[in-house]
């Protein structure tokens, strides 16, 4: 007997200490996250972020690729042998005749576009070497010549092709850029909407306890009464019912808390496995908002603008190449340079010949059955339609920011009162615990007061967390934070383009 008594002590002592032991490591599993470091964490794994960034870094490479393309560039075209053999009919003499040609030759290239005019100047040196025999002439030729010449090509009567290009690169890489500051935003706002969630259901669970612990205190109180006999059973009757009641509420608000959490842990990233909990401080402080110096800001700072003023340009643009179409336009050709050849190749310039070349050539359009008049049109159209799209844009930022604005001094007499109501509550609870003890007061009054004490507490932390979400709406909207008092623009967009 005595050994099986010590087994089980033994066995409940082993319990007893695994279940301490699985308490410690669940409670250190569980990660308390900030808002920081919920929008660090969200920002690093974001596949949409991550595709902006990649967005952004091809439209680097883009410029940096139109950038050196204006830079001179340098070629060498080789022909290290050529060989050719022909047979052509000599109708005075009614004779065929034999010609060869053997050859080597390169041509080295420089090669300058010129930006500010979409020119180009071109500095062309041509070396050969060549072996030709006639059988008409009855003569051969072995020796080396020389070409260099400098070349300049002009269009005229129509665009800057070049000048051009590279600001659509710049306009795109912007837009990239913007791309990517308007999805960190957009982000920003779903973490903090999910993060404040959490924290709402936190509090929800948090005032789901102390509602269960009250309702625990009133049936412990009817119980003695029943069992003094001071009170009738259908007391004791109603206040087990609300114990229930209290105890299904919990779980109802645990399972909420964990449904949150789950989507908190997808949006961030994470693995669906770890216990996460927020925490942070959501005390209400009051900001005052300048309502005009918002909607200024908004409507010269915020990116969706600049977007749409980078897509009214890139259709002006179109609209320009789409004039080109079947247009009166023209080039200018100049050329200088010397020629040279001897059989020695040391000797190729003993007498050069100069071999100046002017070309001017013109296209002239004559009937294109309007084909150009209706290219014109449709992106004149388009730019009327993106003219409307940003005035319609700076409308909705503009009601936006007052939607915001009007909401926010409602929250703010909305946690004023949410306050008041809660300390009136918390009163009114106590006082009322105190006739229930005394047998003035029934369990389904009792619960009836635990249940305004408990809704007037989750008023309170919804308005706390609507105005910082409104806040952070605001901040978002008009790009100034008026927490700081200061510009809201992106990081991230104020480093790309201080390096830009």
């Amino acid at each position: 007997m005595i050994r099986t008594k010590l087994k089980l002590v033994l066995i409940k002592t082993f319990i007893c200490a695994g279940a301490i032991l699985f308490s410690s490591l669940s409670s250190q599993a569980q990660k308390e996250i900030t808002l920081d470091e919920a929008l660090l964490i969200a920002f690093s794994n974001s596949p949409d972020i991550k595709k902006s960034e990649i967005n952004m870094e091809q439209n680097k490479e883009k410029l940096n690729a139109q950038l050196a393309s204006l830079r001179s560039r340098f070629s060498f075209d080789v022909t290290p042998i050529s060989y050719n053999k022909t047979e052509s009919y000599d109708e005075y003499f009614s004779k065929w005749n034999t010609s060869e040609s053997k050859g080597a030759g390169g041509t080295f290239t420089v090669s300058q576009p010129i930006k500010y005019t979409g020119g180009r100047l071109s500095l062309i040196n041509s070396f050969g070497y060549q072996d030709n025999f006639s059988e008409a002439s009855a003569s051969s030729y072995e020796g080396y010549n020389n070409d260099l010449k400098i070349k300049f090509d002009q269009p005229v009567f129509t665009y800057n092709k070049t000048k051009m290009d590279l600001t659509r690169n710049e306009l795109n890489l912007e837009n990239a850029t913007l791309s990517y500051s308007i999805q960190m935003l957009n982000m920003e706002r779903q973490v903090n909407q999910a993060f404040y969630s959490i924290y709402q259901k936190q509090m929800a669970l948090k005032i789901a306890k102390e509602e269960f612990e009250n309702q625990k205190v009133s049936k412990e109180i009817i119980v003695s009464k029943v069992e003094g006999g001071l009170s009738a059973k259908e007391e004791l009757y109603q206040a087990e019912l609300n114990y229930a009641t209290s105890q299904s509420n919990l779980d109802n608000k645990r399972v909420d808390l964990e449904n949150a959490k789950d989507e908190f842990k997808l949006l961030l990233g994470i693995s669906l496995y770890e216990d996460v909990a927020v925490s942070t401080d959501i005390k209400y402080i009051p900001v005052i908002v300048d309502l005009e110096k918002a909607i200024q800001n908004g409507l010269s700072q915020r990116l969706e603008l600049t977007q749409k003023q980078i897509n009214l340009n890139n259709a002006r643009f179109d609209l320009i190449e789409t004039s080109s179409t079947n247009e009166f336009k023209g080039n200018v050709g100049l050329s200088v340079g010397l020629m040279g050849n001897n059989e020695q190749w040391r000797k190729v310039y003993n007498k050069p010949t100069k071999s100046p070349k002017v070309e001017v050539t013109f296209s002239i359009p004559i009937f294109d059955w309007g084909e150009r008049k209706a290219r014109i049109r449709a992106a004149e159209l388009e730019i009327e339609s993106r003219e409307i799209d940003m005035n319609s844009l700076k409308n909705d930022i503009t009601i936006n920011i007052r939607k915001i604005y009007r909401n926010m001094k409602n929250l703010v007499q909305q946690i004023e009162i949410a306050e008041q109501n809660q300390k009136n509550a918390e009163l009114t609870y106590d006082i009322n615990l105190e006739r229930y003890r005394n047998g003035d007061l029934t369990s389904i009054d009792l619960e009836r007061f635990q249940n305004q004490l408990s809704e007037k507490k989750m008023n309170l932390a919804n308005s706390l967390i609507n105005y910082k979400l409104e806040l952070l709406n605001l901040k978002i909207q008009s790009l100034w934070d008026f927490e700081s008092n200061r510009s809201f623009v992106p990081q991230e967009l104020q480093e790309n383009l201080i390096k830009d």
